[in-house]
């Protein structure tokens, strides 16, 4: 089987992690804030936080933002169901706004009618979070500008987007938005095993983060409410989690660093043979913004039905039984069980729910060699026609 994605572990990456189980420090140890700083230098930004999760970066960015009760949250309906539950750990509402029919990502016009309409009824969201899907970049200085409008804040989603850049200056350089939360999942662009990352240049939501993935405790004498017992005393001063990151991982994740340009590149590489390769069938190909440089995460193709004798569930179907190992990104966030409780129902967000009627994600990852590609086009070709 072809997986749609993969990691890649050298054996710089192994002798990184060896180097730690050998030494003094397995969880809280140097790796952990050279990893924050190698990620921050990389995109731009002053301040990175390391955490055990994307999910619970997103978390602690809400909460940092002093997201709560009775406040709203608005995301895209195409994404992992993280981007909108973030909120609901915070006791806040979530609502979505459809998306861009060539960018997949969410539409500004559809978030700017929505906000005009929201300020009108006296239902702004405190925080919206677009979602760099696939890796691609949103329009973010238009949703900055929004932002600066209607007075929200920004967290953006970008789990598929490290490596990426937005008019030629990184993605997670923090010039349109409060925070970045990267992934590093093992199928993502560079990977810890399980983990992510918050950069903002705002050193007080640095440190509010920071303090909420340790319990909520510090050990730092002025952040006190009284002059400390001794040297072995802390204090928790706030209700926090236990979302650190691991040295064994941060170390995984230094040495995987040095190697994320070459994987991006390698993945725009395989797009555009993918994008040669698919011209004569019956798909439509990913489109990609002149304005950015996708992280490149997923190569997602949309079946053209009409043209095709079969479903999209037998063309999946028949590409995994084949061997190769499609997925699907993403089932609409607004028709899970749980949000459909919430009163979201089909027919809410039409371009996202057309977009998933469509979508098959094909295998992407930087170590895919040309003679799997070409067996991934074979079968898709007699599948199709």
């Amino acid at each position: 089987m072809i997986p749609y994605g993969r990691q890649d572990i050298t054996e710089s990456d192994i002798a990184a992690v060896t180097d730690v189980l050998r030494s003094d420090y397995l969880t809280q140890g140097p790796a952990v804030p050279r990893f924050e700083q190698a990620v921050a230098d990389y995109c731009g930004a002053a301040y990175g936080v390391a955490v055990n999760s994307a999910t619970s970066a997103l978390h602690i960015a809400c909460l940092a933002l002093d997201l709560g009760p009775g406040e709203r949250l608005w995301t895209s309906p195409n994404t992992f169901v993280a981007s909108a539950n973030c909120a609901r750990y915070c006791g806040a509402e979530v609502d979505f706004v459809d998306i861009d029919p060539r960018t997949y990502n969410l539409s500004v016009e559809a978030l700017a009618a929505k906000l005009e309409q929201a300020e009108h009824d006296g239902r702004l969201p405190k925080i919206v979070i677009p979602v760099h899907f696939a890796g691609q970049p949103c329009d973010m200085p238009s949703i900055h500008a929004l932002g600066q409008h209607y007075g929200f804040h920004v967290i953006e989603d970008a789990s598929h987007a490290i490596g990426g850049k937005y008019k030629g200056e990184s993605i997670g350089n923090g010039r349109y938005s409060d925070i970045t939360v990267f992934s590093f999942h093992p199928v993502k662009i560079i990977t810890t095993a399980e983990g992510g990352m918050g950069l903002t240049n705002d050193a007080e939501l640095a440190n509010k983060m920071a303090l909420l993935r340790s319990h909520g405790i510090t050990r730092d004498p002025a952040q006190m409410t009284r002059a400390p017992d001794g040297p072995w005393y802390y204090q928790q001063i706030e209700l926090g989690f236990n979302y650190r990151m691991t040295d064994l991982q941060a170390a995984l994740g230094v040495s995987q660093m040095a190697r994320l340009d070459h994987y991006v590149a390698r993945r725009h590489k395989l797009a555009a043979r993918y994008d040669a390769l698919l011209v004569d069938l019956p798909v439509t190909r990913p489109w990609q913004h002149p304005d950015s440089y996708s992280g490149l995460h997923l190569y997602v193709i949309r079946l053209q039905l009409d043209q095709i004798r079969k479903t999209r569930r037998e063309v999946f179907d028949a590409l995994r039984e084949q061997g190769i190992g499609v997925n699907l990104h993403y089932i609409p966030v607004h028709t899970q069980h749980y949000y459909q409780q919430m009163g979201f129902k089909a027919g809410d967000f039409p371009e996202a729910e057309r977009y998933y009627a469509e979508a098959i994600s094909l295998p992407m990852f930087p170590t895919m060699t040309e003679a799997e590609q070409d067996q991934v086009i074979a079968v898709l070709e007699s599948v199709l026609t």
